[in-house]
């Protein structure tokens, strides 16, 4: 924690008045972006991929991109939209079990 401590403090002088972001800039140079980027491109397109098979995917992108993994059984939860693999198969079930006239 001390290391991490003294690489957010480098050349930071704490009285002067642009040292909030000076400080933020080293916390943000800390981050691992790109493992961080791809997680959230392998997100959007897996909430993409559930969101077309529910007729959802505009929505299934936000979830992904937003809330990301937790949002895919929330994706399989949800109703099917109006389009979709899911909506067809639903209304061929629901086509089979209506009685006949």
């Amino acid at each position: 924690m001390e290391a991490l401590l003294r690489k957010v403090f480098q050349g930071v002088d704490l009285n002067a008045p642009g040292a909030f972001w000076q400080l933020l800039h080293n916390m943000l140079a800390l981050v691992p972006w790109w493992p961080l980027i791809w997680f959230t491109v392998a997100c959007a397109v897996a909430g993409a991929a559930l969101g077309w098979w529910r007729g959802r995917i505009g929505l299934g992108i936000v979830l992904g991109v937003v809330v990301g993994p937790l949002s895919w059984p929330v994706l399989w939860v949800l109703p099917p939209g109006r389009y979709g693999p899911a909506r067809r198969r639903l209304d061929r079930r629901q086509a089979m079990q209506a009685p006949s006239a």
